[in-house]
């Protein structure tokens, strides 16, 4: 059973940091891309960042010098760190993981960012 667990999220002032983290179970986590999404009250979930099983990054240009994704395939985790948060980041942030060769998309269930201005 394929699982994702995000954990990391809370409410922070304009300009903190927090770090978000995905745990993974039930894939084989060091061929698996993983992803972090979010999704603002009334609007489309949009993705902020991904890494490729070999560390390859790219981010959404809202995210770009201000969160960085990276990789821990001994503790099957990603990580989102995000810095110089803006209350327009505030959102419901998610992971999902597909692995290589395959066709499913595993998602979390989520974890909540409140930044206050």
């Amino acid at each position: 059973q394929v699982q994702l667990v995000e954990s990391g999220g809370g409410l922070v002032q304009a300009g903190g940091s927090l770090r978000l983290s995905c745990a993974a179970s039930g894939i084989t986590f060091s061929i698996s891309g993983v992803g972090w999404y979010r999704q603002a009250p009334g609007k489309q979930r949009e993705l902020v960042a991904r890494i490729t099983p070999v560390g390859r990054r790219n981010y959404a240009d809202s995210a770009k010098g201000r969160f960085t994704i990276s990789r821990d395939n001994g503790k099957n985790t990603v990580y989102l760190q995000m810095n110089s948060l803006k209350p327009d980041d505030t959102a419901v942030y998610y992971c999902s993981a597909r692995t290589i060769g395959e066709v499913t998309d595993y998602w979390g269930k989520g974890t909540l960012v409140t930044v206050s201005s």
